[in-house]
């Protein structure tokens, strides 16, 4: 790339080692930030992040020449954000008549001066997410990764490769916005107080191999290499219905099975619906096993996941030494147990792999990966994972990722029924219920989640986002492990009691939001 004569304030295209092009700007470096020795570059803050680099100047080109290229060739939504961000900010200085205003360090309507966050910085040559944390930590050692280890440069994923740059050959694993956390086996046990990012250590090697111990690209801007093996898939629920649509985008070969299809009229035009986006259809799970590589599975309950695998023409029949099966079901840690000996005893390799989220999130491909068992079959998992979710975790031996998933659902769940009785508390004493939202929502406990529930049910809909049966089944399963591991669950059980009302309601096959209509009946 030819060199460019840039000033603070330019608009510029900038490349990131490894990293594809994005739309940024040259912005002042702190007062405390050393400009890298023997580069000639410029600091760069990039649009739609929070993220900023020293990027050379052979790696950036002007906005306004290159911007046509650039959109014709990049169409990842993220792409597209950042592209939009750019052209806000151009509006808004016209408006102010070519003056830019920095908020940075100024003050405010009232004098007060306004404190500006931390910059995310990632220096060009860093080849794992060692690098990404605040420029004012201190040096972390291997031994003790602090959180902040885990900040990454934001949404630079885009697809295809774009002329005028030079790209590298590079793995799956050099995008930086999937992170795959693993569990230290070398460190001792944290305490239960420790913060969580503690107790996860990122592996930082760059292996130059598919391994996914590395950061991996994402799948919200389209940067997946997927994997060559084929791909099974049993379960088009609300979740697995996501998961496989995203796994086709991404260019994974599918094949797919749905247990209900031959009861069920309507399931198989679901199947037909995949079918059309390029998915090979399965005549049974033990089919769908021995036509692919790594198969995985997503239903309902322990019961629907063990007759998966055991049943007639179940999975086991078609493992074979070698096939790998993932189960994504939220199930108790006794039924992974005993589905990872099966299938272990015919040859085959065993991943537990439950997904927080709902169906919006799924089909978003934003899930959260929770991972235990064999780590060979998480590695050849990546490219699925990069395409279903934003984050993954692994950790450990099988039966980990159930018990932490049931935790998990067990706390959502009991915040969802006291944010229904706070509601409907709210409506005995006279107070408003959209005050009472509003309030919340400028509050400690606002979240995406808060709102979106309190919204269903202010309007009256509850149409399933995640089935209120599931997450009651979900409390009962982490009550009964709680008294498996003889530690009180009262917050979970008086929540239970509260679903199991809603279930009598023919609340069940409604949004876990409906357990409001527990308290009103």
């Amino acid at each position: 790339m030819a060199t460019v004569h840039l000033r603070i304030g330019d608009l510029v295209w900038g490349k990131l080692g490894r990293y594809p092009p994005w739309p940024g700007k040259v912005v002042s470096p702190p007062k405390d930030l050393k400009k890298p020795r023997g580069k000639k570059c410029h600091f760069v803050k990039f649009f739609g992040t929070e993220d900023h680099a020293w990027i050379k100047v052979e790696q950036l080109k002007p906005y306004h020449p290159h911007k046509e290229e650039m959109i014709k060739i990049n169409k990842g939504k993220r792409f597209q954000q950042a592209v939009d961000a750019v052209e806000d900010f151009l509006k808004k200085k016209e408006k102010q008549g070519g003056k830019e205003q920095s908020s940075e360090g100024k003050g405010d309507s009232k004098g007060k001066k306004t404190p500006t966050k931390p910059l995310k910085i990632l220096e060009e040559d860093d080849e794992d997410l060692s690098a990404l944390k605040d420029p004012s930590e201190k040096d972390l050692t291997e031994s003790d990764p602090e959180p902040s280890s885990v900040e990454r440069l934001g949404d630079l994923g885009t697809t295809g490769p774009v002329s005028g740059f030079k790209w590298e050959s590079s793995p799956v694993q050099d995008d930086p916005h999937f992170h795959h956390f693993l569990l230290s086996q070398t460190e001792k046990p944290a305490s239960s107080m420790e913060p969580i990012s503690k107790r996860l250590k990122i592996v930082e090697e760059d292996t130059g191999s598919t391994s996914i111990q590395a950061a991996d690209s994402t799948a919200i801007n389209g940067s997946i290499i997927p994997t060559d093996k084929r791909i099974g898939f049993l379960g088009l629920g609300l979740m697995g219905s996501g998961i496989v649509s995203n796994l086709l985008k991404m260019g994974h070969v599918v094949t797919v099975w749905n247990r209900t299809a031959e009861k069920v009229p309507q399931d198989n035009q679901h199947c037909d619906l995949f079918i059309q986006e390029g998915a090979r259809l399965g005549r049974t799970p033990a089919e769908v096993v021995s036509m692919c590589d790594i198969t995985f599975s997503c239903v309902s309950d322990p019961k629907a996941a063990r007759d998966l695998v055991l049943g007639p023409s179940g999975v086991l029949q078609g493992i074979r030494p070698g096939k790998c099966y993932v189960e994504m079901s939220t199930v108790d840690p006794e039924t992974i147990t005993e589905l990872s000996q099966v299938i272990s005893s015919r040859g085959g390799r065993f991943l537990e792999a439950p997904v927080a989220g709902s169906q919006q999130v799924s089909n978003e491909g934003m899930l959260v990966i929770l991972a235990a068992g064999d780590r060979t079959v998480y590695e050849d998992c990546s490219s699925c994972f990069q395409a279903i979710g934003k984050t993954s975790f692994f950790l450990g031996e099988a039966g980990n990722a159930a018990k932490m998933m049931l935790i998990l659902n067990m706390v959502q769940g009991s915040f969802m029924a006291t944010i229904a009785e706070g509601l409907t508390l709210a409506q005995a004493t006279g107070q408003s219920q959209h005050t009472f939202l509003d309030i919340l929502s400028q509050g400690q406990m606002a979240s995406t989640f808060v709102d979106q529930k309190c919204q269903n049910i202010l309007q009256g809909n509850f149409k399933p986002d995640y089935y209120l049966k599931h997450i009651q089944k979900d409390l009962r399963l982490a009550i009964s492990m709680g008294d498996t591991a003889n530690h009180p669950t009262p917050m979970a059980a008086a929540a239970n009691e509260v679903y199991k009302r809603a279930k009598a309601l023919d609340q069940s096959d409604n949004d876990m939001s409906a357990v409001y209509r527990a308290y009103i009946h």
